[in-house]
């Protein structure tokens, strides 16, 4: 990926840096949602001699120290650093790469074309993730919240008509299957039946795309007992019940954004959602 000026994360605080073990220490806690594996170098070791592809363009122990840099950028919020620094070593680094690139072109890109072809950049590293370790859940993970925000970007009826639905379930459910823990997927798996129901309808959701209420409900409150301290979630779960049941559950919706809006954030993406659910209250 050739330079580019990204924009700066706009509440840089000292907290969001994990220098040094700090950021093994709070590893648990920052990953509760992706159930991402700490890159320490016995298990990016076992990744390489399972799947070859993935063996970086430098001796290892440089590559686990590249990897740890590219996440203290992305918690601290400095995206576009740890898209590029993620890159260097490869598909390696596809992961935080992908969610820093997804995290940028939902609340940083002014530009909906740069927002939408990071997303579709996204999904294609992620497939190529996807073929050579089939395994890692978050190659699944990010490919399908890549494609869901991308068919929210150009509108939920183009999606469908791109047969893009498809491969958003397809990639959440192996996300889940691989990782049933992943609360982040279920979250986006709760938006998926909840975005397809108030596109087409219950019954032409269920028949055609296999959505339902129930589903999106019952996974929302799964992320929900997988992470309690995530604000997005909240905020999903606050938009899928206004997409599905209108004004009938408008209360606890208002209640899951005032939730969401109290959430302690713990990095700066955390911080965005935090963020985000405060201006939808003042509006």
């Amino acid at each position: 990926m050739a330079r580019v000026r990204w924009k700066a994360f706009p509440y840089p605080d000292t907290a969001y840096e994990f220098a040094g073990v700090a950021l093994r220490n709070h590893w648990p806690r920052l990953h509760r949602g992706d159930c991402e594996p700490f890159p320490d170098e016995a298990h990016l070791g076992k990744l390489v001699a399972a799947h070859r592809e993935l063996e970086p363009p430098m001796p290892l122990a440089k590559a686990v120290s590249r990897l740890r840099d590219a996440w203290r950028a992305y918690h601290r919020g400095d995206f576009g650093g740890a898209i590029e620094e993620g890159l260097t070593i490869g598909p390696l680094g596809y992961n935080v790469a992908n969610k820093a690139s997804n995290i940028y072109a939902t609340y940083l890109a002014s530009d909906p074309d740069n927002a939408q072809a990071l997303f579709k950049e996204t999904a294609r590293r992620a497939e190529e993730l996807q073929a050579c370790a089939p395994r890692l859940p978050n190659a699944w993970y990010l490919h399908g919240q890549a494609l869901g925000r991308y068919s929210q970007a150009i509108s939920i009826a183009a999606a469908l008509a791109q047969g893009l639905a498809g491969k958003v379930r397809s990639s959440l459910d192996r996300a889940i299957a691989l990782e049933p823990h992943h609360a982040d997927a279920h979250i986006a798996l709760g938006a998926y039946h909840a975005e397809i129901i108030n596109k087409v309808g219950a019954l032409i959701g269920s028949l055609t795309y296999g959505a339902s209420r129930d589903a999106a409900i019952k996974n929302f409150e799964i992320s929900l007992k997988l992470n309690p301290d995530s604000a997005i979630a909240r905020i999903e779960y606050a938009n899928a019940l206004a997409a599905m049941f209108s004004r009938s559950r408008a209360a606890e919706a208002t209640r899951l954004r005032e939730a969401a809006a109290a959430c302690e954030p713990a990095d700066a993406m955390e911080r965005l959602d935090m963020e985000l659910a405060q201006s939808s209250m003042r509006r």
